[in-house]
């Protein structure tokens, strides 16, 4: 998603070959991201959008006005807007957007604060170009790493998933959100974190 160019396939193939387990567990997942989507949002900006699977869901739940979408990767740019031709995207860096301050209702980062080396600081610039509200999600550790060992993937890195470099349980990832938004509602859909936090000119 966001700072590391890495194999288109990491991005599709949960999406595209996967088994019933998977699919009901990735349905939960955007479930519980939409139901935390707050009403009447006009304006909206994904950061991290991959290949655009979440894209497609959002936009076709929310139907603002203005979807944008953004990723450091101009491959998976092209594919998010050839699967919602609909939106706008480009390729962006989560630690500096090209938007105004303020520009947007609502701002989605979902599986991308994992990868960065300076989570704080894209959570900074998360704040300057929302007008109100932000929806993140991350991996809830150490459920993420626990349920990988089970099903026998990454036995090396104790069930680290290749790229995540950043770890939360739900109380950190709570707290770190807290220190930048006023957070309203955290929703822990097996095995991610997902939060609504609201714009809080005092948490800087």
């Amino acid at each position: 998603m966001q700072e590391k160019n890495r194999n288109i396939t990491q991005f599709t193939d949960k999406y595209e070959f996967t088994n019933p387990i998977t699919r009901a567990i990735l349905d939960n997942f955007f479930k519980a991201v939409l139901s935390l989507c707050p009403k009447k949002t006009n304006k909206v900006l994904e950061v991290g959008c991959g290949a655009g699977y979440s894209t497609k869901i959002l936009y076709e739940h929310i139907k603002p006005e203005t979807f944008h979408a953004s990723d450091i990767d101009p491959e998976l740019v092209k594919l998010a807007k050839e699967r919602t031709p609909q939106i706008t995207a480009e390729k962006e860096s989560i630690y500096e957007l090209p938007h105004k301050d303020n520009s947007f209702d609502l701002v989605f980062t979902l599986e991308v604060l994992e990868h960065l080396e300076d989570p704080e600081k894209a959570l900074k610039e998360l704040k300057r170009v929302t007008n109100k509200y932000i929806i993140v999600s991350v991996p809830h550790e150490p459920i993420w790493r626990i349920l990988n060992m089970l099903r026998g993937k990454y036995l090396k890195h104790f069930g680290n998933t290749e790229g995540h470099i950043n770890h939360w349980s739900k109380r950190s990832f709570t707290k770190l959100v807290g220190k930048h938004f006023k957070v309203i509602k955290v929703k822990t859909p097996l095995p991610w974190i997902v939060i609504l936090a609201e714009k809080n000119e005092e948490t800087f």
